[in-house]
């Protein structure tokens, strides 16, 4: 903006000159005596550009702090809500397996981080990482629940039972109830996490757009060439700024279509992310899974020790190595302090409020030439106005509509196609629409938003075992717990106090809480 006040500065302060002395201009052309040179010319060309981009940066500013503001909120949420879920399972072998907590511990680690790698967008397989933690786990079970002894078994023998665990099933169908709820509860939040980020790089996209020749010339003679006759003051004509900026912004308008779609899947996906199919719901209750397995795995014992026996032969033992628990008690406290009881935001919550303001933003694209007139480049209608020539009462040109099909009659620019970069995004918000209403994606991975609707949180996951398969809900039942997001600055915090994430759960789990977590 300073370039073009200073230009400006420099044009007042000329006297007009002879209308001789523009006939070098290539655009700012006029019957009418001119102050403008070439070089003059130039610079206002490039502060056009300038000033429209800044516009543009103004106009989305909210959009981006909103969509950016909320991924960045979420992310934190999940990192610590992971944290707290591998805490539980720790503590779970700790308090009820203390001998084997040690090298139990080091597996819950490796599965949690495969978690995080996964929900964050690592190249990894749900069912990959959790059969590799059952199959991890089985010789640790084996060799101190199924069949203990006064020595543990060698290494070699626990390749063996980690290789044969899927043949054996010492679990039962635990492992592939797991295997799905995964795959239910963490794509559609690693998905929604992708879109938000996709959200910020559509709106970098196009906060940044690269005019072509025929714009440009067209924002210098819509903005700056008035100047060259000394109408410092003057606006463009209402019509004539909308065919300016809907022929320099048809490429925007064709994302339209697809940025609509894009906020609409967010919508249809909320279903997938809450209740019994959410990450909440599964990650904070994958130890009571885990609890299951290993009780699962006791009650079998003798049909799985004769099938070890077959398949690995007796156990091959040496001296006893196996340490006692160790889990720091203050581990991730930094982080998980955040998980507290005074916030009044759930997961659930926040989705619903970042949905509900996204809501207005769905026809940003397609009426931003519009806005953009209508809010503070137009002159107020019945005002004398610029039509790119003179100042007149009103723009007699017709005024075309948005889109790149609707150019091929623009009086005032010519649009040749859509900008390579903006097909490329409009692409991947096909992807990500895609993505979003869950299709293309391995066995496990699926989720049905006919389904889950809006209300699927009742709704339990799977049907794939029964009580003699030992994954059946366990005496003690499943915690019920609502996590509570963290707001850290932005539109949401209010007076000045930072909300915390909370657990409501059972009286009979506090010590546990107390345990892993210390409060503020």
């Amino acid at each position: 903006m300073k370039l073009s006040v200073d230009v400006a500065a420099v044009c007042l302060q000329r006297k007009l000159v002879s209308r001789d002395d523009g006939d070098d201009l290539q655009v700012c052309t006029s019957k009418n005596p001119t102050c403008c040179t070439k070089k003059m010319e130039e610079r206002y060309q490039i502060a056009a550009e300038q000033d429209i981009q800044q516009v543009l940066q103004t106009s989305s500013a909210t959009l981006k702090f909103l969509i950016s503001h909320n991924a960045a909120a979420f992310q934190e949420t999940f990192e610590m809500l992971i944290r707290l879920a591998e805490n539980y399972t720790s503590t779970l072998f700790c308090n009820a397996y203390r001998t084997m907590a040690a090298e139990a511990t080091a597996h819950v680690q490796e599965f949690f981080t495969d978690v995080g790698l996964f929900l964050f967008g690592a190249d990894v397989s749900t069912e990959e990482f959790v059969n590799r933690f059952f199959d991890t786990l089985f010789p640790v079970v084996y060799n101190h629940v199924i069949n203990p002894g006064p020595t543990d078994i060698s290494l070699e023998y626990a390749e063996c039972l980690r290789v044969a665990r899927r043949d054996i099933r010492p679990f039962g169908n635990i492992p592939r109830k797991a295997i799905g709820e995964m795959g239910r509860s963490l794509l559609p939040s690693r998905t929604f996490l992708q879109a938000l980020n996709l959200g910020i790089e559509v709106i970098n996209t196009t906060d940044h757009l690269h005019f072509s020749r025929d714009c440009s010339r067209a924002l210098l003679r819509m903005q700056y060439c008035p100047h060259c006759q000394g109408l410092m003051l003057s606006k463009p004509c209402m019509g004539y700024c909308l065919n300016t900026l809907r022929g320099c912004l048809a490429g925007l308008a064709e994302v339209d279509l697809h940025w609509r779609g894009y906020i609409q899947s967010l919508e249809e996906l909320s279903g997938a992310l809450s209740g019994a199919r959410g990450i909440e719901h599964v990650l904070l209750n994958f130890h009571s899974l885990v609890r299951d397995a290993l009780g699962q795995a006791g009650i079998n014992g003798p049909q799985v020790s004769q099938q070890v026996n077959k398949i690995c032969g007796p156990p091959v033992r040496k001296p006893k190595q196996s340490p006692a628990c160790s889990l720091d008690q203050n581990k991730d406290n930094h982080g998980l302090k955040m998980f507290s009881r005074d916030s009044e935001e759930a997961l659930s919550s926040r989705r619903k409020a970042l949905l509900g303001r996204l809501r207005p933003y769905r026809a940003f694209y397609g009426g931003l030439a519009d806005q953009l007139c209508g809010n503070q480049l137009a002159a107020a209608d019945g005002r004398p106005c610029w039509n790119g020539e003179d100042v007149v009462r009103s723009y007699t040109h017709r005024v075309v509509g948005s889109g790149i099909k609707a150019q091929s009659e623009n009086p005032e620019v010519k649009v040749k196609g859509t900008d390579p970069v903006i097909s490329q995004i409009i692409d991947k918000l096909k992807h990500i629409i895609q993505l979003l209403q869950g299709k293309s994606f391995p066995k496990y991975d699926r989720w049905d938003l006919q389904q889950a609707g809006s209300g699927g949180g009742d709704e339990q996951i799977s049907g794939d075992c029964d009580d003699e398969d030992g994954c059946g809900e366990s005496g003690s039942g499943e915690f019920k717990r609502v996590l509570k997001m963290t707001d850290r600055g932005g539109e949401e915090q209010q007076g000045g106090e930072v909300q915390h994430l909370t657990l409501d759960v059972p009286f009979s789990i506090l010590p546990v809480i107390a345990f892993i977590i210390h409060f503020r």
